[in-house]
């Protein structure tokens, strides 16, 4: 905690908002997505979401993985407290939400599902895109999917399974990967790894989002790791979230934001 939230201090000395930018690509990011403050329909079916499960009080066994399949944690908690602690917050998933309604990607990967609290943001901002989301672990994915169908939300494909493994044998495709949305494993070789695996799905309009880039000082690293690559053009620290970019015609940039 106290490392987070030195981080924090120093993103805040750092960060700008969209007036010291001067890339219309992430002006125009910033001014129309990220600092939209009109009410939308779509927040009130999160705020339900969120609520169904804030008032669950059944309790699940929830599995952990790290990489190359190691079980790291494995114990029984309710599912209202997971969705209280480990889940994307209300304001986290409205960004999310208006994040996939601007850039509208047809076919979106998430790897982490948890409890479908992002999953339902990425899949309310774009009803049409197919989208796969990830988990380990078979019982919080088994609470997402029923949630899915209560609120009848039916263009998301839900797949228990260990992601390395995942991205090695299903020939992945450029097509499928419009946007990605990384909150699986926050360790710096597993995001490292998973970064290298999926990279060559990437066209010039892919969008990446890797979260709790500040988490730990492994993360951070990983961050700047991220950052230097080659294939990489403009990235965004939001503090909570990596955006990454690979616009070729986008000179290299980064930018530390307030959102």
């Amino acid at each position: 905690m106290l490392f987070q939230i030195k981080a924090y201090i120093k993103f805040l000395w750092k960060s700008k908002n969209e007036h010291a930018v001067h890339s219309p690509f992430v002006f125009t990011l910033i001014t129309k997505c990220f600092y939209d403050r009109k009410p939308k329909a779509e927040y009130q079916v999160l705020k339900n979401y969120r609520n169904s499960l804030l008032e669950n009080t059944n309790t699940i066994d929830v599995t952990d993985f790290g990489a190359g399949s190691k079980i790291f944690k494995s114990n029984t908690r309710p599912i209202s407290k997971i969705a209280k602690t480990a889940g994307i917050s209300r304001k986290r998933s409205e960004l999310l939400f208006r994040i996939t309604t601007y850039f509208k990607p047809e076919s979106i990967l998430e790897i982490g599902t948890s409890l479908g609290l992002a999953t339902s943001a990425l899949a309310l901002g774009n009803m049409k895109a197919n989208i796969t989301t990830l988990e380990g672990c078979p019982n919080t994915i088994t609470v997402a999917k029923n949630q899915f169908q209560l609120f009848n939300l039916k263009n998301v494909a839900f797949i228990t399974t260990e992601f390395r493994n995942y991205f090695e044998c299903c020939n992945l495709k450029p097509e499928i990967c419009n946007l990605i949305y990384f909150d699986g494993n926050h360790s710096k070789a597993a995001t490292l790894d998973y970064f290298e695996l999926l990279l060559p799905t990437i066209t010039n309009e892919s969008v990446w989002i890797f979260d709790d880039i500040h988490w730990s000082k492994d993360m951070e690293e990983t961050w700047e790791l991220l950052k230097k690559h080659p294939k990489v053009s403009v990235t965004i620290d939001t503090f909570q979230w990596g955006l990454v970019f690979f616009r070729r015609e986008q000179p290299k940039e980064h930018f530390i934001i307030r959102v």
